[in-house]
């Protein structure tokens, strides 16, 4: 028997997010990729943005239940609008180990930015 889908959810505040990339700008460069960069910077709030991706990424280092580095699970854009996860490297490998496959949903307001990620059996 497959084991049950594992969640993993997330909840940042987004002007927390926007404070330390301000203090720290190679910040984005260590937790977000180019593309995640890119697509933010084309937003009238760039940190609204990353603060779902960043939440996003925790969402799913939980649901995988392991450590990963933050700039190896990448947030893309589906053909159809919505987000999906890209793995790289560390994480591609323990989501192949666990036989699973990530799913996500982002949602944001004005002060806050949150993610759920389902770790589902492929």
């Amino acid at each position: 028997m497959a084991a049950p889908p594992r969640p993993g959810i997330d909840l940042i505040e987004i002007e927390r997010l926007e404070r330390a990339l301000e203090r720290r700008p190679r910040l984005a460069e260590r937790l977000f990729t180019a593309g995640e960069r890119r697509y933010a910077s084309a937003r009238a709030r760039p940190g609204r943005h990353l603060a779902a991706r960043f939440a996003a990424k925790e969402a799913a280092i939980k649901a995988l239940g392991r450590a990963l580095p933050p700039a190896q699970i990448e947030v893309v854009t589906t053909g159809a609008g919505g987000p999906a996860l890209k793995l790289h490297g560390e994480a591609a490998s323990e989501a192949r180990r666990q036989g699973v496959r990530l799913s996500v949903s982002l949602t944001h307001s004005r002060e806050t930015a949150a993610a759920v990620v389902i770790a589902a059996p492929e």
